[in-house]
């Protein structure tokens, strides 16, 4: 596979931990420049330090994808910067409130899940599609999840902007793929992260049954996705456009 990325520059939001993190890290490794997004500020700068002070290239712009004014700026530094956008990694996301039914769920909190992993994902679209139509080329990845192609009792707005950012996807892969640009969906399982943690609590029962979800036997890693992301990404992927990638060591399959 080849993912020797130098030259060029991939954006990442939700970059200040968990998936985004672990992702920033698998492309600074590869050679790209970064532009790091996330709304928390200390995280997201300690994360650009640490990949400069290794030799790589990243600034940190703070970021929250539900607005769009964030969103534009975000995009119009990444160019200012860089000149160039070659891959745009949109991951930011919240969980919302897990394991409550849909009758208990509060409205503000499903506005919120929505507005944060649906609209934010068409939001970074919005402004990163123009950019890489300048240049008649670029790779997306929108961060979708289990949650997106099966349901759980895990949270109706989490299950329902997941499945949005699907559709939404294949909907921007088709009315792109004859000017360049592939737009695609990762799905990942459980993954070992903050969010997950919260959700878990790292209970030793709890994290028993959760894995015995993943035929594999246990959680995956963010280097994982990071691999498929990645390869989503490269020219290796080159004829790969509208699809939803489960990374789920097997937990679709039963």
């Amino acid at each position: 596979m080849d993912t020797d990325f130098s030259g060029k520059v991939a954006l990442i939001t939700g970059s200040s931990s968990g998936i985004g993190k672990g992702t920033a890290l698998t492309f600074a490794k590869n050679g790209a420049k970064l532009v790091l997004a996330a709304r928390r500020v200390s995280e997201g700068e300690a994360l650009a330090e640490s990949i400069r002070n290794n030799g790589g290239d990243a600034i940190f712009i703070q970021t929250d994808v539900s607005k769009a004014q964030d969103v534009e700026t975000l995009v119009g530094e990444c160019m200012s910067k860089y000149g160039r956008l070659d891959y745009a990694i949109n991951n930011a996301g919240i969980e919302g409130t897990i394991f409550v039914p849909t009758t208990d769920y509060a409205e503000e909190v499903f506005d919120e899940v929505i507005r944060t992993n649906l609209k934010g994902i068409w939001l970074c679209m919005k402004y990163e599609i123009p950019e890489m139509l300048k240049q008649n080329k670029g790779s997306i990845v929108n961060m979708a999840s289990v949650a997106g192609l099966a349901g759980s009792p895990f949270g109706c707005a989490y299950h329902a902007s997941k499945h949005g950012v699907i559709g939404l996807t294949k909907a921007a892969a088709i009315e792109y793929a004859t000017r360049g640009i592939r737009i695609n969906a990762v799905c990942p399982a459980i993954i070992e992260t903050p969010m997950a943690e919260r959700a878990y609590h790292w209970n030793d029962e709890i994290v028993k049954m959760a894995t015995a979800l993943h035929p594999i036997g246990r959680f995956g890693t963010t280097e994982e996705i990071a691999g498929a992301v990645t390869w989503l990404c490269s020219d290796s992927a080159s004829f790969v456009t509208g699809h939803a990638l489960p990374v789920d060591g097997g937990f679709l399959a039963q």
